[in-house]
């Protein structure tokens, strides 16, 4: 079902709306992830590309190949660094919205977790949950 979210940045320079439905979210364990966010994972809501708008502020991007070999686009605040959005070119229909950005993220259930074989030993998500030792081709 089409909703309308919103969500942010930490300081507010950059707000943005999605206009849409919210669509799987997971854990992702790589390394990548776990320095962009400077967390044991990351949190990243699949959304439809073209539903998803800023309304104020501009982000700045990181451009980085993977461990997977794909390349991944990083957006983020560039007045506090608060990371908002993963970007893939391989898949251009999609944004990943990191969950802690939204401004009622109460809704958000990872339904998987991706690249537990780098997952830090101190961290823990409920073992029944579907895990892929690396990606997840959704």
């Amino acid at each position: 079902m089409a909703e309308l979210v919103s969500g942010g940045c930490l300081c507010g320079y950059v707000r943005y709306e999605y206009n849409g439905e919210l669509e799987s979210a997971n854990y992702c364990h790589c390394q990548d992830c776990r320095k962009s966010t400077g967390s044991a994972f990351n949190v990243g809501v699949r959304v439809q590309s073209m539903g998803l708008h800023i309304v104020s502020g501009k982000v700045k991007s990181y451009t980085k190949t993977g461990d997977s070999g794909g390349t991944i686009i990083r957006e983020f605040c560039p007045e506090c660094g608060s990371p908002l959005f993963t970007r893939s070119p391989a898949k251009p229909q999609f944004v990943w919205i990191k969950a802690g950005s939204l401004d009622n993220h109460i809704s958000i259930k990872p339904v998987h977790q991706i690249w537990t074989d780098s997952a830090v030993p101190w961290a823990y998500i409920a073992v029944d949950l579907p895990s892929f030792p690396r990606n997840r081709d959704v």
